[in-house]
């Protein structure tokens, strides 16, 4: 990629000028801004312009080569599906030894006596996961071409000189033509299908005709393809599509009525003319064949450098650049769901050189080339630069002059963004298929493997290695036996096979690899893949983890890792969207120093309980005094205005001391203060309305974050309501009255600046205000210097105490400018704005430069409520042993309050708040080591670490850490790692606040890796997926922050409270079922491989079968598969609601006690006795003679005794699982029956065939003999007794926690469980399995009459992504765009002058202060703490001007 020169990295501000991109000199000629650099990338698109011949090869054709629009995530074409999958397949080890082994058997010197036969197995296996492959791969080819064959308008009949036509090779051709016909073959098959149905219903086709959804793809063929594109709606006859209806001019005129929240309107405001010239990408003398015309095509026709229209509520087919749209303005408004997981509204803008492009004449004669950076996976950042000649209209022959246009993120639409709430646009194609953003951020999430799946290749291995010790063994003792001669063979044997003693050896060797080819278990991974797959539909079918508010089910997304579940340790959680529910509540507000609000929090419950008051009669009183004040207030608000937008049931702010002051109880000035600040909080942001009813009218905001939302509602219900936000500005009912202000400029949001601001002009006095709102320590920094010191000191305290409460704070301020201080600034924010490098970091600047000096207006308190049933799921997840630490982007009071609210602290904890003041790594090893001798006597070393990993007890309810992201930066890194380790292993509780998402990824791995433990990671935002992606199991909740966090999750689920029976139940439940079953199918393969093996010690190991050739190969098969999958599926030690009441039974999956490699060897020597006893015990029984059939003849022969031995083996095998399963009833007793006893029919039927050689009538003589079943029966009470007996030892003398519980259950102590009605309010309990069903009406209740659960947080959700994308949210309410009216002096609010309001007491505002400074001291010395002290002491470190240049500056 082409670099720009450092020395000309100033250039934009001196060269941009009145025509953007370039300015004439004074000798005639134009120079270009970037017509002398080297250039931002190599991709360069050219739009009516001939190729330049460095970009043609020696053909002619275009060297630039891009990706095809086509999406294929399909493994498999109908063609090479099966060739392809048996590849993959043996790229299993396993699937290539039993290739082998079936191999082997064909030829037959190895003795194999069915070789078709013993194919079965491996074909089974390679078929039922073809099976599933293939489903699977035909639903994702199912999808790829619905997205592929997704209509779009693309314009035809004109030429793209970017690209040429595809020369589709052989292949393709093939290809498609194989594709072409089996979707033929499964569209007839429909069609009949349909048609069938159709005569037996004959109303059913009529019914699908009226439910097919009208939209512009439904055209007349005859003339509408060739409709030009114009600013009408759409081509369609379905006008009722789009808000606006054609005039006779095609100017768009606003419906009476819009039905749905349409883009700003520009019916209020004739168009403004641009002060400067932004140019016109139109050729104004171009001269084309004018038949170029749009067209409905396919995403999978779209190639870069096309031309493409998109309507209002259709998907994005590429990356495009955003050449002009159905606004005056050039603003469209994307969903960017699919992309990141945001609901919420993204605004684009239409290149301002572009807005001309209306119809599709002038996409023919636009003439223009694309200079672009290369594709990256960045979803919010691009640059590029459109350039173009701009002809002069009226003089055809006069030289054009070169200008430029930066292009930003702001004017692409990505590829699977939806276009909302505008009617359309047209672009130009940047990015295709691979190329496109969505694309290359959809890299593959981790693969993940459970530890027990990992652990099993080292048991498989085991098994390897036995089978070549017994595999050489039986070749060495053949070959030496054949050596040794004279001996019994000689005489019955006619010659050895090989030959020679080393031949024979060889040979024998390979024949006990097809004898004892059952010691792999093969088929252990088929029955663990099935295992999982039953475990993943149980955890998506559990209704107790439905979510009936979104309708959202828990979800496996990777369900190869269940088991994994069971084994959780750690858990790290977010905060916002988590814990709590992301759903903003205006609570309380201070203005000009007086605060407002009454509201009974989640944390203010807390602080009450840990001072021992009962919080249910605290929380009843508060409540009916809150119900008294609102109906105050309502009262009050009514005599102001009769405001029709107040909507009492969602009022959220109860103040009727800031209704009585508004009317002016305290004081014409503070009534101008709380207007004022209402009216502030109306205009500052950028909340689209959406007018939901007209009688009475109803309007719903859509906000970039529920912050804004929150305060624009609030606004609304005190009289100041957003009404309609048009492309000037936005129309504010003021107590009745609509006024309208001139939103002149708006200062964005990001996660650096922590803050937004407005630029309005007041409708009234026409003076220009800059209004100014976010975080606390952010404002005051640029509060006017020496200004208002009460003021600040007492709205710091107010914040402060807010804080306490567990409510979000953010401070508003105000700036008034002159018309030539903002004319001045705006002439400079613009040439930053066009600039083409460094954009960013100039518009950052010149922002800055106007935010200062400014005046402070009051602070906001919203509040973020938990989710229900927080506090008792992290208590329960406690008591299990698991230990869960937060880690959050809020500041250190918010994470500490959190702490209180979830039960994670409380007053008896030591709470160690691990701040540096020095950004240098010898501070924070300092702070380690004193932290660590002081509270536990540690010195961090290795040795304690190595301690520390086999020590899995949960900590002392003694410490908890706080620890900030500036902080983390340094205890993460290498050499301080393993003390930082240390000492969060010894405290109770660990949150981490102020931390980026690569720190939550690193604080995971280190646990993770550090401790050898199984974690998990739970969020909901994107900022969360690093995080989810790194931990062992990463669980997504689907929330208010979108669904990026669910995408990239393994599991996902609906509510926080969820978790609690994922892990604790499923998890614990597939943990130990797999565990058994897997034990026990090793164990099942010992005892028949080894019985084989016995047998072999009395024919010189020549690998002679005991068993007809059958039972070897049905074994796994048939005989003894299906009762250990069932174990692993359906086994129960307990019930979920004991599972939730014990959770302590969960600490043997943290002690990983279930699989052990002591548990493996245990089985396999069990199995190996069991063998021997199968074995010999027939052996003692043919040693002194054989029997005699009741048809008088002798049971002697080799296939008669391997009869007894294998029936026997079955009959043990399967009685030893069901010994094993904890929970019997009739269907596994009936599996075990029917398993069981499918060898006596398998017997039965086999042996009546004549073509079985010496195996012919075995059944009948075998099963008429009373010696074999006595044999069986003394077998298995031989082989099971010691088994029994350690079993009955175990439970008498040293019973496990389980085994005690389980008699408990039996004695009916948990009865109570299955007979006690949960209140509503208790949906969230720990000790039921009602614990994840919320009702139905829980949403609907009053806030104020919600039951109260411990307290709650008090969040600043750090929002991700760069200015302008829209990304959510900070402390300071995501981005802004509209500003306020009014004509308020900020004079009044010098609080020099006596203010009465002071001297009135505010009683629920003094019940907090003296409730918060009993509970615990300020952190005010330290500076994480954002205290009154620390704020009170803040000068404005911002307040002088860094740039001289700037007017107002000057002043």
């Amino acid at each position: 990629m082409r670099r720009r020169t450092p020395e000309k990295s100033d250039a934009d501000l001196e060269h941009i000028g009145e025509n953007v991109g370039g300015n004439p000199q004074q000798d005639g000629t134009v120079v270009s801004d970037v017509e002398s650099e080297e250039g931002l990338s190599q991709r360069l698109i050219y739009v009516n312009q001939r190729l330049p011949v460095e970009l043609l090869d020696e053909d002619g054709s275009p060297i630039q080569q891009f990706s095809r629009n086509k999406i294929r995530t399909a493994k498999y074409t109908p063609l090479i599906f099966i060739p392809k999958n048996l590849w993959l397949q043996f790229h299993n080890i396993a699937n290539i030894y039993f290739l082998f082994v079936t191999i082997l058997a064909i030829f037959p010197i190895f003795g194999a006596s069915n070789p078709a036969l013993g194919s079965v197995p491996l074909i089974v296996i390679l078929l039922i996961t073809a099976i599933k492959d293939a489903i699977e791969d035909y639903r994702r080819t199912v999808l790829d071409n619905e997205l592929n064959n997704t209509p779009v308008h693309l314009l035809v009949d004109w030429h793209n000189p970017n690209v040429t036509d595809e020369n589709v090779s052989y292949w393709r051709q093939c290809k498609k033509a194989t594709s072409r016909g089996l979707l033929w073959l499964v569209q007839q098959y429909k069609h009949q299908k349909q048609r069938k149905r159709a005569k037996n219903n004959p109303e059913m086709m009529t019914l699908e005709r009226s439910e097919t959804r009208a939209s512009v793809y439904t055209v007349a063929k005859d003339h509408a393809e060739s409709i030009q594109m114009t600013p009408v709606s759409s081509p369609a006859p379905d006008k009722q599509r789009f808000s606006f209806s054609p005039s006779d001019n095609g100017v768009p005129q606003s419906s009476p009525r819009s039905t749905y929240l349409r883009v700003p309107s520009s019916h209020n405001h004739e168009p403004k003319p641009d002060s400067r010239n932004y140019g016109n990408l139109v050729d104004p003398h171009r001269h084309g064949p004018e038949k170029a015309r749009f067209k409905r095509g396919y995403w999978k026709d779209v190639r870069v450098g096309d031309f493409v229209r998109i309507y209002n509520d259709e998907e994005i087919p590429a990356d495009i650049i955003i050449l002009s749209t159905s606004d005056s303005d050039g603003a469209c408004y994307v969903e960017t769901k699919n992309l990141d997981g945001e609901t919420n509204l993204k605004v684009r803008h239409a290149l301002r050189s572009g807005r001309k492009i209306r119809h599709a004449r002038d996409c023919e004669a636009a003439n223009f080339m694309l200079e672009s950076e290369n594709p990256h996976a960045n979803l919010y950042s691009y640059s590029g630069v459109i350039k173009w000649n701009q002809k002069d209209p009226m003089a055809p022959d006069k030289p054009g002059v070169d200008m430029a246009e930066a292009v930003s993120i702001n004017n692409l639409l990505l590829r699977g963004c939806t276009l909302r709430n505008t009617d359309w646009t047209i672009g130009v194609v940047a990015f295709t298929g691979d190329e496109t953003k969505i694309m290359m951020n959809a890299g593959i999430t981790p693969s993940k493997r459970s530890r027990i799946s990992r652990e099993l290749n080292w048991n498989v291995i085991f098994n390897f290695l036995i089978l070549l010790i017994m595999c050489l063994l039986s070749g060495i003792i053949q070959g030496v036996t054949w050596a040794k001669g004279n001996e019994s063979l000689n005489y019955f044997e006619f010659g050895s096979i090989g030959g020679t003693p080393a031949v024979d050896g060889i040979v024998t060797f390979w024949t006990a690899v097809i004898l004892f080819q059952n010691l792999v278990p093969i088929s252990l991974y088929i029955s663990i893949e099935i295992i999982k797959l039953a475990q993943a539909f149980f955890i998506y079918s559990d209704v107790y983890m439905y979510y009936d508010k979104l309708d959202y089910p828990c979800t496996p997304k990777s369900w190869n890792i269940s088991d994994d579940l069971g084994q959780i340790e750690y858990i790290f959680s977010d905060k916002t969207g988590t814990l709590t529910q992301n759903v903003m509540e205006f609570k309380k507000c201070t203005v000009n120093g007086v605060p407002y609000g009454e509201a009974y929090t989640e944390a203010q419950a807390g602080m009450q309980k840990r001072q021992g008051i009962n919080v249910e009669e605290a929380g009843a009183k508060m409540h009916a005094q809150i119900d008294a004040d609102r109906m105050e207030m309502l009262k009050n608000l009514r005599q102001i205005s009769n405001n029709p937008y107040l909507d009492e049931e969602k009022m959220t702010f109860v103040s009727s001391e800031y209704v009585g002051d508004l009317r002016g109880n305290s004081g014409e000035e503070q009534a101008t203060a709380n207007a004022h600040f209402m009216l502030v909080l109306a205009l500052c942001h950028t909340v689209l309305p959406d007018r939901l009813s007209e009688d009475p009218p109803r309007i719903d905001f859509k906000a970039q974050s529920p912050d804004e939302a929150a305060l624009v509602a609030t606004a609304r219900d005190c009289g100041y309501s957003l009404v309609d936000r048009t492309t000037h500005g936005v129309t504010i009912n003021v107590q009745g009255v609509d006024k309208e202000f001139e939103v002149l400029s708006t200062l964005e949001f990001n996660s650096a600046r922590k803050r937004m601001s407005a630029i309005v002009r007041m409708p009234d006095s026409g003076k220009i205000f800059l209004f100014c709102k976010g975080a606390d320590s952010i404002i005051y920094s640029r509060l006017r210097k020496g200004k208002q010191p009460e003021l600040r000191r007492q709205t710091a305290e107010h914040l402060e105490l807010f804080a306490r409460e567990g409510l979000r704070t953010l401070c508003i301020a105000e700036k008034e400018l002159s018309e030539e201080e903002y004319l001045f600034w705006s002439k400079e924010h613009d040439i930053a704005a066009a600039a083409v490098h460094n954009r960013e970091e100039k518009l950052e600047e010149i922002s800055d430069a106007i935010e200062r000096d400014l005046t402070l207006l009051g602070g906001t308190a919203i509040e973020d409520r938990l989710q229900d049933g927080v506090p008792d799921t992290i208590a329960v997840l406690a008591e299990a042993g698991i230990k869960l630490w937060v880690l959050t982007g809020d500041k250190v009071e918010t994470a500490i309050n959190i702490g209180f609210s979830c039960n994670l602290l409380d007053n008896g904890m030591d709470l160690i708040v691990f701040k540096v003041d020095e950004d240098k790594p010898e501070a924070a090893a300092t702070l380690l080591d004193k932290y660590l001798h002081e509270h536990f006597n540690m010195t961090g070393s290795m040795e304690e670490l190595e301690l520390a990993k086999e020590d899995h007890n949960p900590p002392a309810a003694t410490h908890a850490l706080v620890i900030d992201g500036d902080a983390l930066k340094l205890v993460l890194e290498e050499e301080l790692r393993t003390k930082f380790l240390l000492l969060c292993k010894q405290c109770k509780a660990v949150l981490c606040c102020r931390v980026s998402p690569s720190q939550k990824a690193a604080v995971c791995q280190m646990v993770k890796k550090g401790l050898d433990v199984m974690t998990l990671s739970i969020g909901d935002g994107a900022n969360d997926v690093a995080m989810i992606q790194e931990a062992d199991v990463g669980v997504g909740i689907a929330g208010e922050e979108g669904r990026q966090a669910v995408m990239c999750s393994d599991y996902a689920i609906g509510q926080f409270r969820f978790l609690s029976r994922l892990v604790l139940v499923h998890g614990r439940w597939s943990y130990r079922r797999l565990a058994e079953m897997t034990a026990n199918f090793f164990y099942k393969n010992i005892v028949w491989t080894f019985a084989l093996f016995w047998y072999q010690l009395f024919n010189s190991f020549d690998g002679s079968y005991l068993f007809e050739y059958t039972y070897i190969l049905l074994y796994n098969l048939a005989f003894t598969s299906l009762p250990v999958i069932l174990m692993g599926i359906l086994d129960q030690d307990v019930d979920d609601k004991v599972s939730l009441a014990v959770p302590q039974l969960y600490r043997r999956g943290i002690l990983r006690l279930e699989w052990t490699q002591l548990k493996f060897w245990i089985y396999m020597i069990d199995g190996i006795y069991q063998s021997v006893m199968c074995f010999f015990m027939t052996y003692l029984v043919f040693s002194l003679g054989g029997f005699a059939s009741p048809t008088g003849r002798d049971l002697n022969g080799r296939e008669q005794m391997g009869v007894y031995v294998a029936c026997a083996a079955i009959v043990v095998v399967n009685t030893y699982v069901l010994i094993n399963q904890y929970r019997w009833d009739w269907l596994f007793a009936l599996i075990i029956a029917i398993s069981t006893l499918l060898v006596f029919f398998w017997t039965g039927v086999y042996s009546q065939f004549k073509s079985v050689g010496t195996f012919y009538s075995a059944a009948g003589q075998v099963f008429g003999a009373l010696s074999f079943w006595s044999t069986i029966f003394l077998t298995v009470i031989v082989c099971l007794l010691p088994r029994m007996a350690a079993k009955v030892v175990q439970k008498l003398f040293f019973p496990r926690d389980i085994d005690i519980i389980r008699e408990q259950v039996r004695q009916g102590k948990f009865a109570h469980l299955y007979t006690k009605t949960l209140m509503p309010t208790m949906a969230a309990s720990s000790t039921s399995s009602a614990i994840v069903k919320p009702p139905s009406h829980r949403f609907e209740q009053d806030d104020e009459l919600r039951p109260i659960y411990p307290p709650s947080v008090a969040p600043t959700a750090t929002t991700r992504g760069k200015r302008g994308s829209g990304n959510g949210s900070d402390g300071t309410d995501g981005s802004g765009n509209h500003g306020t009216g009014g004509t308020f002096t900020p004079r009044r609010f010098s609080l020099e002058r006596h203010r009465p309001s002071m001297d009135r007491a505010r009683a629920s505002f003094d019940r907090l202060r003296s409730s918060t400074e009993r509970t615990r001291a300020s952190f005010e010395a330290t500076s994480d703490f954002t205290s009154a002290a620390m704020l009170s002491r803040m000068e404005s470190c911002h307040s002088t001007p860094q740039r001289a240049s700037v007017a107002f500056e000057k002043r």
